[in-house]
């Protein structure tokens, strides 16, 4: 709803991360606008760095390109960084001086993993910086689907728009409204995700020790997932910070990319597949989410349960070891 709100034709463009959630890119083109890309640096753990920021959005301005708004993941999808709040202040100070609009993708803020990390609303940021409705504009997103909740089979969420004129929120009402029926589930699932237990109720102590089991584990996985996957020839994965996700880097042997190209896959794309027929195990290609070009990434979760992380890789352990004999040569 946001991005067919912000553009108006394909001169306008909103700035968003590579490697990302599709969904942006894809929503971009459907409305007929102009992505604008810019790198996430994996030698810093997939950090944001304004300097990248400044230079795509000149880059686009000298291709006569109305960049509208800026579009940041925090925890990243699907990198798994969590942003520090010295960084984004810097990112809300850059959209401050570059009168971009700023859609902050929240909807894994419950899941951070790194002792050394904190998950910092957008929204908190600015408001500590001085900024308030009426000299920044910020749109909030959160979701049901994801947290330690992770309804995923469920659809429901919130935007909270701030730093918009009323004329502009009326609009965002009458689009909201061309869909007549009421996301009735999803809306009372929003509202106990918003409202959880307290201290004092019934349920508390239950719903609090249900929480940081699923947390504490998620936790677990993520840092048995990335030691494997570090392990492996010519792999190398940033521990996940937050998230569901790790999204290790993959040098693949030449034998590799001449088969891949045979078959006419990206040769990410041939991994995974490769890796799917021969244990069952579903990556998504980085290819899905765009990448520094000339590199390759494949995204793996940490959903499956904690008993079975051991066997999944194992297998995946003998499969990559099994794939790069095959193509060494």
């Amino acid at each position: 709803m946001m991005i067919r709100l912000m553009l108006r034709n394909k001169k306008d463009g909103i700035m968003c991360p590579i490697p990302q959630y599709p969904l942006y890119s894809a929503s971009i083109a459907l409305h007929d606008g102009t992505l604008v890309p810019y790198y996430l640096d994996e030698s810093k753990g997939w950090g944001l760095e304004v300097s990248e920021l400044k230079s795509r959005l000149e880059a686009a301005v000298a291709d006569g390109i109305n960049v509208r708004a800026l579009v940041v993941i925090n925890p990243g999808n699907p990198t798994g960084q969590v942003l520090s709040e010295e960084n984004q202040q810097k990112i809300v100070q850059f959209c401050k001086d570059e009168n971009l609009v700023l859609l902050a993708d929240e909807v894994y803020q419950e899941n951070v993993y790194a002792d050394n990390k904190k998950f910092s609303s957008f929204k908190k940021i600015a408001r500590s910086m001085g900024y308030t409705e009426r000299d920044f504009s910020l749109v909030s997103f959160h979701s049901i689907s994801k947290g330690f909740y992770g309804e995923c089979g469920r659809r429901g969420g919130y935007m909270e728009v701030t730093g918009f004129d009323s004329d502009v929120k009326n609009q965002i009402y009458k689009m909201a409204s061309v869909s007549l029926c009421s996301n009735l589930s999803g809306q009372v699932m929003m509202s106990l995700v918003m409202n959880p237990p307290k201290d004092g109720d019934e349920s508390y102590e239950l719903y609090s020790s249900e929480r940081n089991a699923i947390l504490s584990s998620l936790g677990r996985r993520a840092k048995m997932l990335a030691e494997a996957l570090n392990k492996l020839e010519r792999v190398s994965c940033n521990e996940a910070e937050g998230a569901m996700y790790l999204f290790p880097r993959i040098e693949l042997p030449e034998g590799a990319m001449k088969a891949a190209q045979a078959a006419g896959m990206v040769p990410d794309t041939f991994y995974c597949k490769r890796l799917l027929d021969a244990t069952g195990i579903v990556v998504v290609p980085g290819s899905g989410f765009r990448q520094v070009p000339g590199t390759w990434h494949f995204r793996i979760t940490i959903l499956p349960p904690e008993e079975k992380m051991p066997t999944i890789i194992a297998k995946l352990t003998s499969f990559h070891e099994s794939f790069m004999q095959e193509f060494q040569g």
